[in-house]
Order: structure tokens, then sequence, then C-alpha cells
């Protein structure tokens, strides 16, 4: 336990990519072969769109070995897969699901996935994620933590592809309003022979009718008003920009800006003050001034009070910090919006990069849940109160 808990590699056989450091078992080291394929499988997955499927196809099409090939053919590990068969080399989607959802590609090292429940029978149960174990940093990453991000985002929405192989522009993005079960697209002619792309609710096509009505939505329609609500918040968004430059430029803001600076000054002198007063209560005690009791106490309130002093400096930096964040248009979430300033078309990466999901309603109305809502609510909040912060 302790090692895991100190991030040290205790397992037989590292996750593919990786090797055990020859210098020390308990360390992973980049397998450079086998990580250039984990690249490529992020790559795929996030850049290209491509499902785990095709993914699959791509890999064996180039006739790379799966991870129990290459660790029995490249790296002579004794490693057996009891799903596989005999000599079965090829790749599953299971496997591209695993290693894109593996976090030791980002430098950690995850344990305690699994336990013995009884070393009678020899029982292996899966232990709750919350109860693993996981510190991180412990090695080189493969996969930068932002691309892994975004793959966790794609694996958690609807991934089921289109004949090309890659993801539909919607899928795992559009919800039914009522039943909340994913939306499935469908094609229609008309009777002028032109073939039109529309989304139904996934209860009424699969399960019935009596559980739930149709939601139908033509895909042109939708486009329609996605991309005008994202112009609509881009418009929004740059408006209250120049309201907040203005707020943080005027007289008000400027004193509350020197305001704050002062009350954190003063708190620094007052946590300097405590610190020496409560330096100088064991001397006191010692010399007989106060009894053990009352340093005890003395010492436990200046404690209290220079960790609420210490909270206060903390929530000042913050909020400092916040500011200026809104002054400079540095956030990450306003840089995603401004970026799409001049946007005429929508596609799969300004969809997932914008939006959390949306609701699809039987009179078909749709209402979109754009992501960095709550630094939304933050700005407003900020404006309502003219600016000003709380924070004595």
């Amino acid at each position: 336990m302790v090692e895991k808990e100190n991030g040290e590699f205790v397992g037989a056989f590292p996750a593919y990519g990786y090797i055990k450091n020859p210098e020390d078992n308990h360390k992973l080291i980049v397998d450079e072969e086998s990580a250039e394929i984990v690249r490529k499988i992020f790559e795929w997955k996030v850049n290209e769109g491509l499902g785990n499927l095709s993914i699959c196809h791509r890999l064996n099409d180039m006739g790379v070995l799966n991870p129990t090939g290459y660790k029995r053919n490249k790296l002579s590990q004794n490693y057996n897969n009891s799903k596989m068969k005999e000599e079965d080399y090829s790749w599953c989607p299971s496997t591209v699901r695993n290693i894109l959802k593996n976090d030791v590609y980002i430098g950690n090292v995850t344990q305690g996935k699994r336990k013995v429940k009884s070393y009678k029978i020899h029982k292996v149960e899966q232990v709750p994620e919350e109860e693993w174990i996981t510190v991180e940093n412990m090695h080189e990453p493969i996969i930068d933590k932002e691309l892994f991000e975004k793959a966790q985002g794609l694996r958690q929405v609807d991934t089921r592809v289109q004949d090309g192989g890659t993801l539909s522009m919607w899928a795992g993005i559009l919800k039914c309003a009522d039943c909340a079960r994913s939306m499935h697209k469908k094609y229609c002619k008309n009777k002028s022979g032109t073939v039109y792309e529309y989304y139904i609710c996934g209860t009424y096509r699969k399960k019935s009718s009596k559980l739930c009505t149709k939601h139908t939505l033509k895909v042109e329609e939708l486009e329609n008003s996605v991309l005008e609500a994202i112009k609509l918040h881009i418009e929004l968004l740059i408006d209250t920009e120049t309201i907040l430059e203005r707020v943080n430029k005027s007289q008000t803001k400027q004193l509350e800006s020197a305001n704050m600076e002062s009350v954190k000054q003063d708190k620094e002198k007052e946590i300097e003050r405590l610190g020496s007063l409560k330096r100088g209560l064991y001397e006191d005690w010692k010399s007989g001034d106060i009894t053990r009791e009352e340093y005890l106490e003395y010492k436990q309130k200046y404690e209290q009070d220079i960790e609420r002093l210490k909270g206060i400096i903390v929530n000042l930096d913050k909020q400092k910090e916040k500011q200026e964040e809104m002054i400079d248009g540095n956030s990450k979430w306003i840089e995603n919006f401004k970026q799409y300033k001049n946007i005429t078309e929508l596609d799969r990466d300004i969809i997932t990069e914008l939006i959390d999901y949306i609701e699809v309603y039987e009179n078909k109305k749709i209402t979109i849940h754009f992501k960095f809502m709550n630094e939304w609510d933050n700005i407003f909040a900020y404006l309502r109160k003219g600016g000003q912060s709380s924070y004595k």
C-alpha cells in the first residue's frame, strides 16, 4: 500500500507505450515505438473524429500489433490475455477505448482498481473508482493534458458513427427534452426526390410511441439555430467585455484596487504581529508569566487567526487574478468563444468546444446548454455589484 501511495508502479506489466525502468522497476519510461502508436490513436480520435472501430481498422490495415502481440513478440514478455484467441494480435474497439481513458499517458500512476476479495478462493473484484489511488507526474507523459481531456470529452458522448467511419457532427450532443434519451439521425426523401437529414427521439424510435413523442427536427433547422445562437453569444461577450473594461478603468474601480492592496498589506502585517506574539508565548510559559493552559489557549487562538487572515489574502489574490482575466480577455472560455467571431458554418470541433448538450422539444424548439455558463454567471454577478468585490 505504501508503494502505491508513493506512486511507485507495482504491476507486473506496464501499460502499452511504457516499459519498466531498468534501474528501478517501480518507475516507468517511454517505449518510443509503441508510444508513437498511442499518440496516433489520440490524434485520430480528437483531430480526425474517428470512432474506436475505425481506429482499429486503420491499425490493422497498417499491420500494427495490438498491445498483447507487441509485449510478447517485440518486448519478449510472458504476457497472456485470456480473452484473446491464440496468435490473434489484431486490434479491437475495447483495446482502443482502454487506451483512450488511461491517465498513465499524462504521467499519472493509478493503481488499486482491483482487489482480491478472498485469498482462499482467489476471487478478484473491481474497486469503486473513488477508492483508486492516483499519484500525478510520476513519469514522462506521452500525451499532453489538453489532448487527453479532449479525448475524455469525446468518449463521454454518444460515439455512434456514420458509414464513413467518422462521428456524426451532433453525436452525443442532442437529447430529447422530455425523456432525456439521445436523438437518432434518420434520412428522408421528399416528393421532389430531395434527401434530407433529421433527428428523432431515441425512445420513440427504439422503444414505443407510447413512451415519448417524435420530437423531430431537421438538421438544416438545427444548424441554423445553433449557428445563430453562437453568433449572439459572441456579440454579447464582446459587448460585455466593453462594459467590463469601462467598469475596471473607472475611478471607483481604481480606488477599489488600491483598497484591496491596502487591505492585503494590513492583513500581512497582522499575520507578522500574531506570529511574533505566538513565538513569545513559549518564553512566557517557561518564565511562569502564564500557565500551560493559557499557553495552549493563546497558541490555538493565534493559529486560528493567522489561518483566517491567510484565507483572506488568498481570496484577494484570486479575485485580483479573476479581474485581470476579465480585463485582458485571457480566460480560456472567453478565447474559445472569441476565436469564432466570424463563424459562417459549424463543424464537430466547434460544437464540442462550446456546447455541453442540446435539448430538443416536441415543438421543434431547442435549448442550448453552453459550456462555461458558470463563468458567465460570475461576470454578471460582478457587474450587478458595479465591479466591486467582497474582500474584507
